[in-house]
């Protein structure tokens, strides 16, 4: 059953990546684009995010389940010694959320529809940067254990293994993934004038990808992080980070044309690659710490827990993922009949 829990954590978190992504880089979208832009943006937003942007959650709450119960000392690392980016990850989830429906189904359209507004777009924006912080803050290796220091104190143990160069690079960098995704998306969802501006910030998004990339490489080689010495040692995660490159080509072409399903499939692909590239790096030594790296396969629940999660998960995913393909198909369907209807 191990197997099997093991590609229901990384289907999930690939889906989260990339279906979550979209729905922030929404957000961030609209953060980065002119007055004159964001009301437009903001109804496309609505009309494509509304119906289905709360259930991308499933994904991170099937991730954090399966962490518990499966790899609970990789899950104990986590959520103690980076409860608080995960906390503000929470936070902007939740102001998000809130944000998001207030302006919309706000009763008095008045001034508070600039703070919910604000909320949105902000939230949109932190959120994921701390959950790309909490990536970098795992494979930097700063997380001092405290059973090993056990005089250590609050800020060496608890913020500054997340609050450093390294790890808010990668955070900015995935903030910039989110908005790339997002502008892929919405190019097959608006038409005209609109897709062309999508087709401008999709290509912005590329270019700040791989910046971003570049310096998150850059300050893990002057910073001397191990992380980054390996990923470059790998030869799959180079062959990965080559191909990404190269299907870069065709990626901007099927932008620049316009092409909806290509779009998408090459955006998802690249996020599979660099996924794929990050992970391979070290695995199963998912975690750095300054004792060495944590084993993810050493950490792993009794046989017996292993089995029923496994059967659980099974059980659980032939009876929610249909659902949640109707619900996307039903809504897709319904979009259709509106635009027949006009």
């Amino acid at each position: 059953m191990l197997y099997v829990v093991l590609v229901f954590l990384v289907v999930s978190f690939f889906l989260y990546v990339l279906l979550g992504g979209a729905d922030f880089g929404a957000g961030i979208i609209e953060l980065f684009s002119s007055k004159d832009n964001q009301k437009p943006i903001k109804k496309t937003v609505y009309e494509v995010m509304g119906p289905v942007w709360e259930a991308n959650h499933i994904w991170i709450i099937i991730m954090i389940v399966i962490l518990w119960i499966g790899f609970p000392a990789t899950y104990n690392i986590v959520v103690v010694y980076l409860h608080i980016p995960l906390t503000l990850v929470l936070l902007g989830i939740t102001l998000r959320g809130a944000a998001f429906i207030f302006r919309h189904y706000d009763a008095i359209k008045g001034d508070s529809q600039k703070l919910y507004d604000r909320l949105f777009r902000i939230s949109c924006l932190i959120t994921p940067i701390f959950l790309g912080m909490t990536f970098g803050a795992l494979v930097a290796g700063d997380i001092s254990l405290l059973e090993n220091t056990p005089n250590l104190g609050f800020y060496e143990a608890y913020i500054h293994p997340w609050f450093q160069v390294f790890p808010v690079l990668i955070g900015c960098f995935y903030a910039t993934l989110c908005s790339f995704l997002a502008a892929v998306f919405l190019i097959g969802e608006v038409a005209d004038e609109e897709r062309k501006m999508y087709i401008r910030k999709a290509t912005a998004a590329i270019i700040a990808v791989v910046i971003v990339g570049f310096l998150v490489l850059v300050t893990g080689f002057v910073e001397g992080r191990e992380f980054v010495v390996d990923f470059v040692k790998n030869p799959y995660a180079v062959a990965a980070v080559g191909l990404s490159s190269i299907l870069l080509y065709p990626l901007f072409r099927a932008i620049r044309l316009g092409r909806v399903k290509r779009c998408r499939f090459f955006g998802a692909l690249q996020i599979a690659l660099v996924l794929f590239a990050a992970a391979i790096t070290h695995f199963p030594n998912v975690i750095g710490t300054t004792s060495g790296k944590l084993d993810f396969m050493e950490s792993l629940a009794p046989e017996s827990v292993m089995n029923v999660l496994g059967w659980s998960l099974i059980i659980g995913g032939i009876l929610i993922i249909p659902g949640f393909l109707h619900l996307l198909a039903s809504f897709h369907r319904l979009k259709i009949l509106e635009k027949e209807k006009q």
